[in-house]
């Protein structure tokens, strides 16, 4: 028998344990999210759209083209350039706030803006795929692709802590 620790053994104990945030919580989060943005657009479109209301004929303005891929495509982009913003800045979203999760890097820090960006396109334009693959290929740090792609992760908001890369262990919420 041996009485070695790991640290006597030279593999590196774990100082620093982060908590990765459940794929509920960050569901809620998401969800929150895509209500207040939701909101927001409709109530800016509806705003834009007030002079044509008057319009005895507004098909002649809209003909369908908002239906399809043009409106899928600018909502896609305001998802997109909100999430950006708000991970880029704060690391959270207004609905990872609620929750107390939010983006991190692998070490737990602040994630730099190009990984936030990356991460941010698979949520907003491919989330159903971007999600099923990342459930089938990237459990172990319940990571999306475009989360390990950016190698950014979802964490629960705790208190400050070490954040090394080498001495980092994951725990499931």
């Amino acid at each position: 028998m041996s009485s070695e620790t790991p640290a006597a053994s030279g593999t590196p104990e774990p100082s620093n344990e982060i908590i990765l945030a459940k794929w509920s919580d960050r569901f809620f989060a998401w969800l929150i999210d895509f209500i207040i943005v939701s909101v927001a657009v409709g109530a800016i479109f509806s705003a834009a759209a007030f002079p044509f209301w008057f319009d005895t004929n507004p098909e002649r303005w809209f003909r369908n083209t908002w239906d399809g891929p043009l409106h899928y495509g600018v909502t896609s982009l305001i998802f997109f350039a909100y999430w950006a913003y708000f991970e880029s800045t704060r690391g959270q979203s207004i609905g990872k706030m609620a929750l107390h999760i939010k983006t991190t890097d692998l070490a737990g820090k602040n994630a730099d803006t190009g990984s936030v960006v990356l991460q941010s396109f698979g949520k907003s334009f491919l989330l159903p795929i971007d999600v099923i693959l990342g459930w089938i290929f990237t459990n172990d740090k319940r990571q999306r692709i475009f989360n390990r792609a950016s190698n950014t992760i979802v964490i629960k908001v705790k208190g400050n802590v070490d954040n090394s890369p080498e001495n980092v262990s994951y725990k499931k919420d």
